[in-house]
């Protein structure tokens, strides 16, 4: 007997690991059979509240636990709908322990176009975002897509855009006004000059859409392409022209002379001022940097500055322009630079250059606000007045700064006194007129005819000229 109950637990061991391995078996095929993928969570993201010709609008997607398998976007109008985005994925595998590290995509980001040019016969009334995204399945389920829908009006007219002033002429490199009306879904208006953008602004004294705008031809612009622009907040734009006359002014030339002398006097007090630029190799090739580099860096401060210009008329009267000066450089000149004999580079002078005696003083050329005052690049010790609604002078070359940047200067105040830093030559003024940071003829802005005439006029009881 002894020898039998022995055997039979000898025998009993395999059973129970057969037993155990066949319930694991049975949990892993339960674990197959229903472990599907989670209701992924959708989120949809469009640019505007409306749906126009092309709304941009972000979709993202995400199931942590088995993936994504498919997600598609479309839009949605009467019963038609148009594809947008399908997007297939390899899920996770349904035995969780076995699939770690098998590359499964857990949320996906997709950016789709909404509106009229990819849905031919849309029109206006309401429009359907819908996602749907798909879940993964088993060898025995197949969960139903988990779907999220947005709806939007659709905008497809854009907002009225009438021109309300006359007599618009304005010359290469010169300034001008348009007073005009836009409709009440005009949410961005203004004008377009090629690349450069003006902003409209509410006309003073006006009606709810009455609206004007300064703007300018470039003074590199041999061709007018200016247009007036209204825009609703699905992106549909109206566009008018209103030009009724273009006088071309081609740009002056000239020829500078670089010597190792004016380099090594000009390139190291640059460089130490300016910490963003690093010296390069010999003078020449670090004033070229300066001549190109720095001055585009300049430009673009400029802009940015103007884009914090005061909406309201800050002058009052017609812009000083340096009395009792000796005018030694014009606005618009296209300068070709020489160092010993062969042409280096060439760039644009954008201003007058204004010199009378060794750091005379400099006026302010009207009412307004001092935006910068401080060591400006090619400017060397400078100052920019904002004048407001975008229109703003600079000073350069200064040997002092007698402001603060915040402070209010009268016309005429004393803001500093001329000198010769910078990429200057010689004791001098650097003068320049901007609007919206293009640089424009100053002599239109100091002319009290052309003020009236072409500004004064157009704005009726909303203009600055003082009675």
């Amino acid at each position: 007997m002894a020898g039998y109950s022995l055997g039979g637990g000898r025998s009993a061991k395999p059973l129970l690991f057969l037993a155990v391995a066949a319930l694991a078996a049975v949990a892993v095929v339960g674990v197959a059979a229903f472990y599907v993928g989670a209701s992924p969570d959708i989120d949809i993201e469009p640019a505007m509240p409306v749906i126009g010709k092309r709304t941009p609008v972000a979709v993202s997607v995400s199931e942590p636990r088995r993936g994504l398998v498919r997600v598609q976007v479309e839009l949605v109008q009467g019963g038609k709908a148009v594809t947008l985005a399908d997007k297939a994925y390899e899920p996770g595998s349904q035995i969780p322990f076995l699939g770690s590290g098998d590359g499964k995509v857990e949320r996906d980001e997709l950016g789709v176009e909404a509106g009229a040019t990819g849905f031919p016969g849309l029109t206006g009334g309401d429009a359907t975002i819908r996602v749907t995204a798909g879940r993964a399945g088993t060898w025995l389920r197949s969960p139903a897509d988990v779907v999220k829908e947005l709806t939007l009006p659709v905008r497809l007219t854009p907002p009225s855009l009438e021109v309300a002033s006359t007599m618009t002429y304005v010359s290469q490199g010169g300034s001008e006004i348009v007073v005009y009306r836009v409709g009440e879904s005009s949410v961005r208006d203004g004008v377009r000059a090629g690349s450069w953008w003006f902003p409209g602004h509410p006309l003073p004294g006006g009606g709810a859409q009455d609206r004007f705008a300064l703007f300018a031809v470039p003074y590199d612009m041999t061709v007018p392409d200016v247009r007036l622009v209204a825009e609703d907040a699905a992106g549909n734009a109206a566009e008018t022209g209103f030009i009724d006359k273009f006088t071309r002014r081609p740009l002056r030339t000239d020829t500078i002379q670089v010597s190792d002398p004016f380099l090594a006097k000009i390139v190291p007090p640059i460089l130490s001022q300016t910490p963003e630029i690093r010296e390069r190799g010999t003078l020449l090739d670090s004033y070229l940097l300066i001549n190109r580099e720095l001055r585009k860096k300049n430009a673009d401060a400029i802009v940015a500055l103007a884009a914090k210009s005061q909406p309201a008329f800050l002058w009052k009267k017609p812009f000083l322009m340096m009395p009792n000066t000796k005018v030694t450089a014009a606005f618009a000149e296209r300068r070709t630079y020489i160092y010993q004999g062969r042409e280096v580079d060439q760039q644009d002078h954008l201003g007058f250059d204004l010199a009378e005696v060794r750091q005379a003083q400099v006026p302010a050329a009207g009412d307004g606000v001092v935006a910068l005052a401080r060591f400006f690049g090619i400017y060397g010790n400078a100052v920019v007045i904002d004048h407001g609604y975008g229109l703003m002078t600079i000073y350069g070359h200064l040997s002092s700064i007698a402001v603060k940047e915040g402070e209010k200067v009268g016309r005429g105040a004393v803001i500093g006194r001329t000198g010769e830093t910078g990429l200057a030559g010689g004791d001098h003024l650097h003068y320049c007129t901007l609007l919206c940071g293009l640089p424009v003829d100053p002599v239109e802005w100091s002319d009290g005819h052309w003020i009236r005439d072409r500004i004064a006029g157009k704005l009726g009881k909303a203009s600055p000229l003082a009675p």
